[in-house]
């Protein structure tokens, strides 16, 4: 993964921040990134978020994705990926 995939969960890791969600970017040892993202109201509610290439033409498109690999939104509106993951990670009457 390039300095892209960093840039991108950068950008969401911020939109997070500014959710109240606790973010940050986690390296493993192989390399690969992703965006640890965690409810600090009910820290059960977690998730990670990694970002992928799709090239499907000779430029690739950026994806934010959930843990499980779906597609959640294109990295070029992290604000919009950033809202999508806090409403998955609300705790009941947030």
């Amino acid at each position: 993964m390039g300095d892209d995939n960093f840039e991108h969960l950068e950008r969401l890791v911020s939109e997070l921040d500014a959710r109240g969600l606790l973010a940050r970017v986690v390296q493993t040892q192989s390399g690969r990134r992703f965006v640890r993202v965690i409810n600090p109201n009910a820290t059960s509610l977690a998730e990670n978020v990694t970002c992928r290439p799709t090239a499907v033409s000779d430029i690739p498109d950026w994806w934010y994705c959930w843990s499980w690999g779906e597609r959640m939104h294109t990295a070029d509106d992290p604000a919009g990926a950033a809202t999508k993951v806090a409403r998955v990670l609300a705790a009941v009457g947030e």
